[in-house]
């Protein structure tokens, strides 16, 4: 017999050598789903779940098309099931679950979630979100994205039209977030109306300005019909430990039950508290970190960061940075933007087709009244520089849509990325990082108890035991938080379960990683080339790379015993 650590190194040369022999059939079938998925998917203000939508388009909510989503969901689920499996390789098997979760995704958010009839703020997101998606792009104004600006621009009173009826089902907490959205819906358009107006091509003005006074009209017409029918809404919420646990086998791919999990987030609380603890007891007598003086110092602190935070990945041989990749900077929010940037995360990482552009992350000019996470860019960028940047979101991000094999380009989840992008935050702290601005640590040991305790709050939420505003106040008192900011993730945990989990739980999977690769490979065990590994890899849930680099099967079986 081959020895263990032999074994494992032709394990490793097979996955390493077959990008070049990926299975035609998953690959095509994968090519039709993404391709369909790029027109149907929803909009979101996540920065992870973004997709790149073909030129001309628009939401298209109308019951014919949420029939023919679910047809298009029983079809692709048929076809994945049926293809010929002869010869598959561990990386076939890994793409296909990776096919199945993308397929199961449109499941859960047709049939479990039932975002189309139960969210009225699902449509504000397919509104005025499906034109955040262009208004966020850092590039200059071309004439083709502001024609497609007016055109999502013009599509909103048929959205409109289309959430009336459809929700049948609606739940009055998430229309409280919709009402929120929506404030000021008629001032917030024409500021973005007329910051537009000054970059927009000038024969497209008047078109913008009619399909802004449509859009306005349409949105007070929703607001209106929201809260006249609010008090009849249910509600409940809550998808139970069934739902959770049907995201977490199939979509998620998370070998855990909901009990582990809440056991897992528990453990990690106290160890961060713990760790906050020691830290501040560690800086007692040292100043508090100072805020900028203005975004303009605070971009040009950014940009020496960023460079000497590749310097340190690269001179610490903790990972390799190819030559190609651009860099993660900051901008001053732009007017254009600004009316809107409550509808999402407010960074630009690009995209599969714009790989030759920098990622980009806009703010706000200091200030001690800032929310949670700008303030603490307000004193520090590395944090945010690390988990959205590099080597987080954006580089990882970047690597993956480079990756040869376009099933693992086009695949997203949350919960590797978001856990790669937590555990560099914690990689970089214990490789002392930070050690020139202890202060800068304790922001490190406040992200961990806000990470730790959204699995608490994700699962609760889920289960029905917290309520939005409860769940708020609990992660401001308990972090702490500002309670805006609070209030903010508890509604967006609400309505998008499993995605708070990600971060801890997709930490804690990295790190079992790691410790069964130095233990099967021993001396053999390189680090870069295992942190290499999972960023051009990082779009794949953590229990499927585990499997495919190290042959391991175990969560696996846990997920289908069968």
């Amino acid at each position: 017999m081959l020895h263990t650590k032999l074994l494992v190194l032709l394990i490793l040369v097979i996955s390493f050598n077959i990008y070049s022999q990926f299975n035609p059939g998953i690959q095509k079938l994968a090519k039709d789903f993404f391709k369909w998925r790029a027109n149907t998917q929803p909009s979101t203000g996540d920065d992870i779940l973004r997709v790149g939508r073909p030129d001309k388009w628009v939401p298209d909510y109308s019951s014919a098309a949420i029939n023919n989503n679910q047809e298009k969901y029983l079809e692709y689920s048929y076809k994945l099931e049926n293809l010929p499996r002869e010869n598959w390789t561990l990386t076939d098997s890994v793409d296909y679950l990776l096919l199945h979760s993308a397929i199961e995704r449109v499941n859960w958010e047709l049939n479990v979630l039932k975002l189309p009839e139960r969210n009225p703020d699902f449509y504000v997101h397919q509104t005025i979100g499906a034109v955040f998606e262009l208004l966020l792009i850092h590039t200059p104004m071309t004439r083709e994205r502001a024609e497609n600006i007016i055109l999502r621009l013009n599509s909103i009173p048929k959205t409109i039209e289309h959430a009336i009826h459809n929700l049948t089902e609606p739940v009055a907490p998430f229309a409280e977030i919709a009402l929120h959205n929506l404030s000021n819906v008629d001032s917030n358009l024409y500021a973005m109306r007329d910051a537009l107006n000054e970059i927009f091509p000038v024969d497209l003005n008047a078109q913008l300005n009619s399909a802004v006074e449509h859009a306005k009209m349409a949105l007070e017409k929703y607001v209106k019909w929201i809260e006249e029918n609010k008090s009849s809404m249910q509600s409940s919420f809550i998808i139970g430990r069934e739902g959770y646990e049907y995201f977490l086998k199939n979509i998620a791919l998370m070998p855990y039950t909901t009990d582990e999990l809440l056991i897992m987030g528990k453990q990690e609380w106290d160890r961060s508290v713990s760790f906050d603890v020691y830290e501040r007891e560690r800086n007692k007598g040292l100043p508090e970190l100072p805020i900028f003086s203005s975004a303009k110092e605070e971009i040009e602190v950014e940009r020496r960061d960023e460079e000497s935070i590749r310097n340190f990945l690269v001179e610490k041989e903790i990972l390799s940075i190819p030559d190609w990749v651009k860099h993660y900077v900051f901008q001053k929010i732009p007017p254009h933007f600004e009316p809107f940037a409550h509808m999402g995360v407010n960074d630009d990482l690009t995209s599969e087709t714009r790989l030759d552009e920098d990622g980009v992350r806009y703010i706000r000019e200091p200030s001690p009244d800032l929310g949670y996470f700008s303030l603490a860019t307000a004193k520090d960028p590395r944090p945010i520089i690390i988990h959205e940047g590099v080597p987080g979101h954006y580089f990882q991000m970047v690597l993956s849509w480079a990756n040869p094999n376009p099933i693992r380009r086009r695949y997203f989840d949350s919960g590797a990325n978001e856990g790669i992008a937590f555990y560099v935050e914690e990689l970089l702290l214990q490789y002392g990082l930070f050690d020139d601005k202890p202060k800068t640590r304790e922001i490190i040991y406040s992200f961990m108890r806000l990470r730790a305790l959204r699995v608490d709050v994700d699962i609760n939420l889920a289960l029905g035991n917290y309520t939005i505003e409860d769940a708020g106040k609990y992660l401001a008192s308990t972090v702490p938080m500002d309670l805006p900011t609070g209030i903010k993730e508890a509604g967006f945990f609400a309505y998008n379960p499993g995605q708070a989990i990600t971060y801890q739980i997709g930490k804690l999977q990295i790190l079992k990683f790691i410790a069964d690769a130095k233990v099967m490979l021993g001396d053999d065990f390189d680090l870069r080339d295992f942190h290499d590994y999972i960023m051009e890899n990082g779009n794949v849930p953590i229990a499927l790379l585990r499997w495919e680099y190290l042959g391991l099967n175990d969560e696996i079986q846990q997920l289908w015993p069968e």
